[in-house]
């Protein structure tokens, strides 16, 4: 059975909805979808290195716009003034060190897992979109176009470089200037991360080469790039001392060597360096150890180099002690200190103004079930004692250190996130923008989600979050919600990710209007510690994530209230994947699914994963016996006993699964008599950048899963 949505979802998305089971007529159901998906949210939060200025953007309705405020009030004020839900995000915003200058980037894909020259155009417009640059006049609260490029960087001169074609360019931010926009240099690499130096003189950059990577320095037109301590390595993270002498990165081993093991886990070692900027000499100061917790995090891909306490201490993010933490020692080198010890997960960071202590994201605290949560904590950067910033129930994401203020976003269960600010003991903590939150919307609906853990096959423990309305009756579907990522945790409230925030939004309406859902964090996500985040055999090397899901379809069978022979699934991008696997492997216990932007064939996509090149080299490795793993861990192999209906949705120019993957498990479908529904968005990317497009999947999956697992609705038109 073959369906095409034609988006003719107005009766779900604009009017009431209520169960005809009598028991479940309750308040909490008298809401629409769109009155839960109304929120507005705020992201890329950003402050000025040595002034109380803070920036972010909201995102209301796909319509992005910049805000801005000023310690000690922080007033918001909103300096752009877009007004369509065209798709064209706004990110990379930049401050001049003294935060008198602004620049952002509106448009492009920044979460893509290739490059692809043409920018989206999920609007489909009739002119090629372009990545723009844009600069803030600050007092006169107003914006205006610059020129195309990214990731700009400002100078504490206030000269602006940015990258054009994977080359630095620089171009004029005052208004009206006479002066073109010019490359800065020459580099025969891809320049990204640049930093210029603290007298705004010199600009450090990374100079990506492929199969290795040098931290380079340019001076001026008439001297030569300084490459400094080139090596065969892979070299990042540039960051200058205070005293602009010196300049602290990462490095990791180049591409070459024998292939490493596809099926076997082997440490990913990597060292601190630090070189002298102007004879370019540098020494290592730290090397990891030779352990898989040793390895290079992946927690954000970053490792989070600072320098602190005036230059003679530097900090960083490892897994030594198996937990994503903070770290700082002696600038010329000695044993690491753990600052941030524990059972936990250390997030955003970032340093104090005057760099002697840290603020950072922890899913720790207080309260029961802080684990699925996150607070904010500080720390010195001379000693393991860190503070408590805030607790509770909240969630707390995203700090920034604005002179002697915290600005954050905050999120409850029930209530949106929001920017706040509080002073930098995180007392006086104060909402920027409560009004954001529309009249209509069903704060008070909205059910609590319960934290819940359960045991895998292997007798691996797994959290999860139940939403359960118990005014809404019994006997009701059970449905399986599983995140993407899968370096992703699903939390006791809305999520810091706009792609998570919907789905949070999504699985609230399910849960009041006649589902029960439970969000399984299954191995592969983060939160829970080194072993947790890199499991053996996952993925395409066996899919030993898989079991969590069933051990959570399991569990919500046991459930009050939910009836077992009625358990759904959905989720998108790796939730994709394994909702096409639940449905493949076990269609007895799933009965309908969602599958957005989901992988079927891991056998297709593998080099991509393992980061391997055996097309190109005669050594093979153990790549044959992982090619045929990958095949098995794939839905596509499971197809025979595929019998459940399902739901796919993909946008067209997706560029972190490719397109083919839903073209590839259609037909296979079709022959086996499956039966399937498509929906296909075009021009459309991965992370759905126009709210017309969420809004017409989130009506399709709740509608699909109404009729697939026999939720009555009764629409009043």
């Amino acid at each position: 059975m073959y369906r095409s949505y034609s988006f003719a979802l107005a009766a779900l998305l604009g009017v009431t909805c209520v169960s005809s089971n009598a028991a479940a007529a309750s308040s909490r159901a008298s809401f629409t979808l769109d009155q839960v998906l109304s929120y507005s949210f705020p992201q890329s939060l950003k402050a000025a290195e040595h002034a109380d200025r803070i920036a972010w953007t909201i995102n209301q309705a796909g319509v992005r716009n910049m805000w801005v405020a000023q310690g000690p009030a922080f007033t918001p004020r909103q300096v752009t003034r877009f007004t369509d839900d065209d798709g064209q995000e706004i990110t990379q915003l930049a401050f001049s060190p003294d935060g008198k200058e602004l620049v952002f980037v509106r448009g492009g894909d920044h979460d893509a897992n290739w490059p692809v020259k043409i920018p989206p155009n999920p609007a489909a417009g009739t002119i090629e979109p372009e990545v723009m640059l844009w600069a803030v006049d600050l007092d006169a609260g107003t914006a205006r176009a610059l020129i195309a490029g990214d990731e700009p960087a400002i100078s504490s001169t206030g000269e602006l470089a940015y990258i054009k074609d994977g080359q630095v360019w620089t171009a004029p931010l005052a208004a009206g200037s006479k002066d073109k926009p010019k490359r800065l240099f020459f580099d025969r690499g891809k320049v990204g991360d640049l930093r210029w130096s603290p007298d705004g003189k010199r600009l450090a950059f990374v100079s990506n080469r492929d199969d290795h990577a040098f931290i380079g320095v340019f001076v001026d037109a008439a001297t030569p790039i300084r490459y400094l301590a080139p090596s065969s390595g892979m070299d990042g993270s540039p960051r200058w001392s205070p005293d602009g002498t010196h300049i602290a990165f990462t490095r990791r081993p180049g591409k070459g060597g024998a292939p490493q093991p596809m099926l076997t886990q082997t440490p990913q070692p990597w060292s601190i360096w630090i070189a002298d900027a102007g004879t370019r000499e540098g020494r290592a100061v730290w090397q990891s150890p030779d352990t898989l917790p040793g390895s290079y995090p992946q927690t954000r891909g970053e490792a989070n180099l600072h320098w602190a306490n005036g230059g003679s201490r530097l900090v960083f993010l490892a897994y030594l002690d198996g937990w994503p933490h903070l770290y700082s020692m002696a600038a010329d080198g000695g044993a690491p200190l753990l600052l941030t010890p524990g059972d936990f997960m250390v997030e955003d960071v970032v340093m104090s103004p005057d760099a002697r202590s840290v603020v950072y994201s922890a899913n720790t605290g207080t309260t029961k079930g802080d684990d699925d949560r996150r607070h904010l904590f500080k720390v010195a950067v001379d000693r393991a004692a860190p503070v408590a910033l805030t607790s509770g129930t909240d969630i707390q994401t995203s700090p920034v250190a604005a002179s002697d203020a915290i600005a954050c976003i905050v999120a409850g269960a029930q209530r949106p996130p929001l920017v706040a600010v509080m002073n930098a003991s995180g007392g006086d903590r104060r909402l920027l923008q409560p009004d954001l939150v529309p009249g209509d919307f069903p704060t008070a609906q909205l059910v609590t989600p319960q934290a819940v853990s359960f045991k895998a096959a292997d007798g691996i423990s797994i959290h999860g979050q139940l939403f359960d309305n118990a005014d809404a009756g019994a006997h009701k579907p059970g449905v399986i919600f599983v995140h993407g990522g899968p370096e992703r945790q699903m939390l006791l409230g809305w999520h810091y990710m706009g792609y998570y925030a919907n789905d949070y939004a999504v699985n609230q309406y399910l849960a009041t209007h006649g589902f029960i859902v439970l969000s399984v964090n299954y191995r592969l996500g983060i939160g829970y510690g080194y072993a947790f985040h890199n499991p053996p055999h996952a993925g395409p090397a066996g899919a030993s994530e898989y079991q969590d899901v069933v051990a959570g379809a399991k569990f919500l069978q046991q459930v009050r209230g939910v009836d077992p022979a009625r358990i759904g699934i959905w989720g998108g991008s790796y939730g994709g994947y394994l909702t096409a696997l639940a449905l493949a492997r076990d269609s007895d216990i799933f009965k309908a699914g969602v599958d957005l932007h989901g992988l079927h064939d891991w056998s297709r996509d593998i080099g991509w994963w393992f980061d391997h090149d055996a097309n190109k080299r005669y050594e093979q490795g153990d790549y044959a016996q992982a090619l045929k793993v990958a095949w098995e861990s794939s839905p596509d192999a499971a197809i025979a006993t595929w019998k459940s209906p399902v739901l796919l949705i993909q946008g067209d120019d997706d560029r972190n699964v490719q397109f083919f993957q839903v073209e590839d498990v259609v037909p296979r479908l079709r022959k086996q008599q499956v039966p399937f529904e498509e929906m296909v968005i075009p021009d459309e990317i991965h992370d759905f950048l126009r709210y017309a497009s969420w809004r017409q999947a989130d009506a399709a999956t709740v509608d699909f899963l109404e009729r697939k697992l026999g939720v009555a609705q009764r629409r009043n038109q």
